[in-house]
């Protein structure tokens, strides 16, 4: 990532100050982090945060089909009782999270329920403000994994994002992450061009067999191509219709699927890079219209990459030693509006699976009837959740980043 598409994304967000924007500001790349391979203690734990922009539907992740309200606040929108992956007597996963609903029953995920804060913000901006600063009361200029990445030493390559740019939570007072764009990646045992277009030409005297064979491949490279192509015009940066500069926009999210960001961040940790912290994203989940296809499909996409990736850490020492938390910038209304969608919420549900997780319910669950003002409240504070992973994961005192908070998930490793 170009050092003016990181600056604009900081800046657009109110979220930097100028030491981090001088420290961080280098483009890097997968080789670089390589070249930190065998720098970390072998003991330490890896966290991966997993952003889902545009604000997630938590009632129709983890549902609460046994509660009358839930059927009653959105008939069209709620799931019936036989599509439900069921947890327990109350309550399922959504029909596309298979691998999830798996893990769970091997005890392998754990629900931390009704995760916000005071005061909630329905805007987009505010509401990623405040999760990637854990500042409610007032955002401030440094996120919370910055202000770790500060007291850490300051190596931007402890905290990377695969993200189109540098997230606001990676901006420290006097440092920053790395930002490392999935494009970069060259395949490792890739065929040189001139095979490919070989293997794409036509030969005299070629079986017809033989002959379909290469007009098939020939097709799939340009189609590929043109995929490309579409791919790199599509510039973050480009001016919008009125001719201002779009700013970067809380309901993005990376443009590189999930799984691929995640097979990077698979590749560093069983390479042993120094890197503890790494920030993916999915985006698209501001669902205001015809909500429930299309969060399944979103669902269908994190729960493949999810268990593949859980499945691939699992077969290492280091991949063992891996936390993912799963989070959004807020849940969705109770009552689902007139476009068979949902509008901006509050309180979700933060997932985890990983090294030593314990899995299963954690936190109280919101009450879907004693509402405020159509919104559920909060019952676990976020930072409550960030200071646990700071204590537990990343072996630090949380007490100088959350500005001495106290609270933690209880028992949630």
């Amino acid at each position: 990532m170009d050092t003016v598409t990181r600056r604009r994304f900081l800046l657009t967000s109110g979220v930097v100050g100028a030491g981090a924007l001088a420290a961080g500001a280098g483009a890097y790349s997968l080789r670089d982090l390589l070249d930190t391979s065998g720098d970390r203690d072998p003991q330490s734990r890896t966290l991966v945060l997993v952003t889902l922009y545009g604000g997630n539907d938590g009632l129709n992740t983890v549902i609460p089909y046994g509660d009358p309200a839930y059927r009653a606040a959105r008939p069209e929108l709620a799931y019936p009782d036989g599509e439900v992956r069921r947890l327990d007597d109350d309550f399922g996963l959504n029909p596309a999270l298979a691998g999830l609903h798996q893990r769970w029953s091997g005890g392998g995920l754990a629900i931390v329920r009704g995760v916000g804060y005071p005061k909630p913000d329905r805007s987009h901006f505010r509401s990623m403000d405040i999760w990637h600063t854990a500042q409610p009361d007032r955002p401030g200029n440094t996120g919370w994994l910055g202000r770790w990445l500060d007291r850490a030493g300051g190596d931007p390559r402890l905290a990377v994002s695969f993200e189109p740019a540098l997230p606001p939570l990676l901006a420290g007072a006097q440092s920053a992450g790395a930002a490392v764009p999935v494009t970069d990646r060259k395949a490792a045992k890739g065929l040189p061009a001139a095979t490919l277009t070989a293997f794409a030409a036509a030969e005299a005297g070629e079986s017809a067999a033989r002959g379909r064979a290469a007009a098939c491949f020939a097709d799939l490279r340009s189609v590929d191509e043109m995929i490309r192509q579409v791919r790199d015009s599509a510039d973050p940066d480009t001016a919008d219709p009125d001719g201002e500069q779009a700013p970067a926009t809380a309901t993005g999210g990376a443009r590189t699927p999930l799984d691929a960001q995640l097979d990077l961040v698979a590749q560093c940790v069983e390479a042993g890079v120094s890197t503890r912290v790494f920030s993916v994203s999915l985006g698209g989940f501001d669902t205001h219209a015809d909500e429930k296809q299309l969060q399944a499909v979103l669902l269908g996409q994190l729960d493949r990459a999810l268990t593949g990736f859980a499945d691939r850490m699992s077969r290492t020492e280091a991949g063992r030693k891996v936390v993912v938390a799963v989070y959004s910038e807020f849940g969705r209304r109770v009552r689902a509006n007139a476009s068979d969608g949902t509008d901006h919420g509050t309180a979700s549900d933060v997932l985890l699976l990983g090294a030593g997780v314990r899995g299963g319910w954690h936190g109280a669950p919101p009450s879907l009837t004693d509402l405020d003002d159509g919104d559920l409240k909060y019952t676990t504070d976020f930072r409550d959740v960030y200071a646990t992973l700071l204590e537990r994961v990343l072996d630090t005192d949380p007490g100088p980043v959350l500005a001495d908070w106290r609270g933690r998930v209880d028992k949630l490793f």
